[in-house]
């Protein structure tokens, strides 16, 4: 009998692992195969029972829907003589006497059976318990495809009240508590801290409040019952017998650093990466998101079956490199420092008193995404704008706009400018692709704003400002500072940029380099503007002009020197002049 290949959902996929020998004999839906392609493992079942007589694919094969996967001796012939046995035990066990049965030795376990089955008999007379309605409870809308969960702040047998802070979820840029769906007792926690989640993924299971207190006093008399009985049968002596299957230990994933195994301070390239991973139980996904975040995959341990890696079991490396003090540089990872750790500071008469201050949780939920900087080759880019007249334009605007309420500061320019700009030269506007072969680029300005908060820094996100004019843009500048300050910003305020701006208005400093925030490939800064003398050729004289300073940065991968200068000197010549733009 030959089993075939089920409709795989793509065209074809590549066999990882085959689960079965030949001699095996296998039940109907055991898993025989697991294929794997760029999105998905699966697992394939067999559509019949018998013995496996041959194996007609391998390792790296690529599968499609119909291909014979392997072949099976029917196995009626072994179910006829299973029969016939039966039949054969069945007579001779009516053959024995009642009597000859009842006075028969019984073993350990067979009295311990008989016991329970006693002991549930009675239990049948009792009175039922009042059982409560368990209800599983998925996550609301996060703002992002997925997130970590950083906190559990509940454990199971908890009482929580609606609306309780019971979840804490944390993205690249912002942390959100998630709310207790309703008044109960918490049955279950079906996540863990660490674990990545997405919106509509179930989280929790909630007893509801008018029967959990019931069942909290008929759970506590059975925990008794079944105590009392654990103790009886603890005094008799207890036998293995070898013929009944052991349990197999239950696995303990351990996500560890090896740091003494890694041998090189700098990240592996691609051609490294693939000849180390070739013995690596891996799908072509987790490897490619390796190849990304510049892991040694030969140092990250499989949760899945036979080892294999999952992209969860990548991010908990990352997570654990950087929770983790290293004696020595770690190698491939997509977050060290290649630092080693920090000297022992106790001696106060070498390092003087030390205090330690706990980062923020906004600061340490920004350190991965900086980490990443570390393998981006960044530029930057000077130069100098000559606001003197838009300076005396918005002189004229900001009275009548404040009495509007909106404040109206030279940051508004220089995002209508460099959202323009963006629409000119497309390419700033855009992301590398994981291959480094494409570049995609995005047809709207989504435009970062960065803003320092007591917290840390936070950038949210003005959405589509090449469709807006200054006094919008104004207007939803104040917006968002206002919320980053409250801590009322959403997920969904924070997502989507394609370029940012990091404004150092009246802090001082004359010029800066500013970190591109992968995957965005350019992050333009504006420090202070300040009088410049200007030598002004019709007049032979020199004359004072109000220079603003700017700063771009940007991914060398994706733009050159020469198209950076244009770029700068363009919004440069646009923030001079902003009527350019209604051109």
């Amino acid at each position: 009998m030959e089993i075939k290949a089920p409709d795989l959902g793509v065209d074809s996929a590549e066999v990882s692992e085959i689960m079965v020998e030949v001699g095996d004999v296998i039940a109907k839906d055991d898993n025989i195969i697991l294929i794997e392609s760029d999105k998905a493992s699966v697992e394939v079942p067999s559509s019949a029972a018998g013995k496996v007589t041959k194996i007609n694919v391998a390792v790296g094969d690529q599968v499609s829907e119909g291909m014979v996967l392997i072949e099976l001796e029917n196995d009626a012939e072994s179910d006829t003589d299973s029969q016939d046995t039966s039949q054969t035990t069945d007579e001779e066990s009516k053959e024995v006497p009642v009597a000859d049965k009842q006075n028969e030795p019984q073993s350990p376990q067979q009295e311990e059976k008989q016991n329970d089955t006693k002991a549930a008999e009675s239990n049948d007379s009792k009175p039922t318990k009042k059982s409560g309605v368990a209800t599983t409870h998925a996550l609301p809308d996060l703002g992002v495809d997925e997130a970590e969960v950083s906190e559990i702040m509940v454990s199971e047998g908890d009482m929580v009240s609606a609306d309780q802070s019971i979840l804490l979820i944390e993205s690249d840029k912002a942390s959100v508590e998630v709310p207790a769906p309703q008044a109960g007792r918490i049955e279950k926690i079906l996540v863990k801290a660490g674990d990545m989640v997405a919106n509509g993924q179930d989280f929790i299971i909630i007893v509801s409040n008018d029967v959990a207190a019931g069942n909290d006093a008929a759970d506590t008399s059975d925990v008794q019952e079944a105590s009392t009985s654990k103790q009886a049968a603890a005094s008799e002596p207890q036998t293995q017998t070898t013929g009944e299957p052991k349990q197999a230990p239950v696995k303990s994933v351990s996500v560890t650093n090896n740091v003494a195994a890694s041998k090189s301070d700098s990240k592996l390239t691609e051609s490294q990466v693939n000849a180390k991973s070739a013995e690596v139980y891996a799908g072509p996904a987790v490897r490619k998101l390796a190849r990304q975040l510049g892991v040694d995959i030969t140092q990250v341990n499989g949760s899945a079956l036979n080892d294999r890696i999952l992209k969860e079991d990548l991010f908990a490396h990352v997570k654990s490199s950087m929770n983790t003090k290293s004696t020595a540089p770690a190698s491939g990872t997509a977050v060290r420092s290649s630092l080693p750790s920090l000297p022992d500071m106790s001696n106060t008469e070498i390092w003087g008193e030390t205090e330690t201050q706990d980062l923020t949780r906004l600061q340490k939920v920004s350190i991965p995404q900086l980490n990443y900087n570390t393998y981006l080759p960044q530029v930057t880019q000077f130069d100098l704008s000559d606001i003197t007249e838009t300076e005396k334009l918005r002189g004229e605007l900001k009275g009548g706009m404040k009495a509007e309420g909106i404040g109206l500061t030279i940051l508004a320019f220089i995002v209508k400018a460099t959202a323009y700009a963006l629409t000119q030269h497309p390419r700033f506007n855009s992301h590398l692709s994981d291959d480094n072969t494409q570049v995609i680029l995005r047809k709207s300005v989504n435009m970062g704003i960065a803003v320092a908060t007591d917290d840390g820094l936070i950038v949210p996100v003005i959405k589509n400002a090449q469709d807006k004019g200054i006094k919008q843009i104004a207007i939803e500048i104040g917006e968002l500072a206002v919320k980053a300050r409250d801590k009322k910003l959403s997920t969904k305020d924070l997502q989507g940029a394609s370029f940012t701006i990091s404004s150092q208005g009246i802090l001082g400093g004359t010029a800066f380099t500013p970190l591109v925030n992968w995957p965005q490939v350019g992050i333009l800064g504006a420090s202070e503007a300040t009088m410049h003398p200007h030598w002004n050729a019709s007049k032979q004289t020199f004359e004072p002009r109000l220079m603003l300073p700017l700063s771009l940065s940007y991914d060398h991968r994706v733009i050159n020197g020469a198209d950076a200068a244009v770029f700068t000197r363009y919004v440069a010549t646009l923030l001079a002049d902003p009527r350019r733009i209604l051109l």
